[in-house]
């Protein structure tokens, strides 16, 4: 009989004592953070998505007044069903890191891309995932790894807009150009 990876996992913890993986928590920013949001929910081993702004001064940024911020997610993960460096790739193919000046039609500072990094461990997965993107596209990826930084959470109308929105987020996905765009730069790799 096969067991699953996960149980077989939590199978072992109860036989050697040990405790199963904690969840873990990464930062990302990618352009809208809704469709961030959305894209990334759909990765196994992802459990909440959460959108906010990152990498800034400002305390409490607002939707109005996040200058110097990112638009960023704090995704919420089971390391026993995907590795940070998955994660990270995931989250590559789901942006164009090619772009240094926004994503797809959303342009300047608060749409530029980056990974979050909180330890020796997050920075050389990040930075191996960005050499094996550059390898794919044959491009210079210009997605930024940056340390760790407050993440402040965006407001409750924009958690889950795509979810509770689908009408309106659609029609912002398709008129962005987001699908094509990415299947473009994403083609055969």
């Amino acid at each position: 009989m096969k067991i699953p990876r996960i149980a077989a996992i939590a199978a072992a913890a109860v036989l050697t004592g040990a405790a199963a993986p904690a969840d873990r928590t990464a930062v990302f920013a990618g352009g809208c953070f809704w469709s961030v949001e959305h894209d990334l929910e759909s990765l196994t081993g992802v459990k909440d998505v959460v959108v906010g702004y990152a990498g800034g001064a400002r305390r409490n940024p607002t939707y109005e007044n996040h200058e110097g911020h990112l638009e960023a997610v704090r995704v919420t993960y089971d390391p026993a069903k995907i590795t940070y460096g998955q994660l990270v790739d995931g989250f590559l193919h789901r942006i164009d890191p090619t772009d240094a000046g926004g994503q797809i039609c959303d342009r300047g500072p608060s749409y530029r891309t980056a990974v979050f990094v909180a330890s020796p461990d997050e920075r050389a997965a990040a930075e191996a995932a960005k050499v094996r993107a550059a390898s794919q596209l044959r491009k210079p990826v210009a997605t930024r790894i940056l340390p760790a930084a407050t993440f402040w959470k965006a407001e409750a109308y924009h958690q889950d807009f795509a979810r509770k929105n689908p009408i309106n987020y659609n029609a912002y996905r398709i008129g962005c150009g987001r699908d094509a765009r990415l299947k473009a730069v994403w083609a055969g790799r």
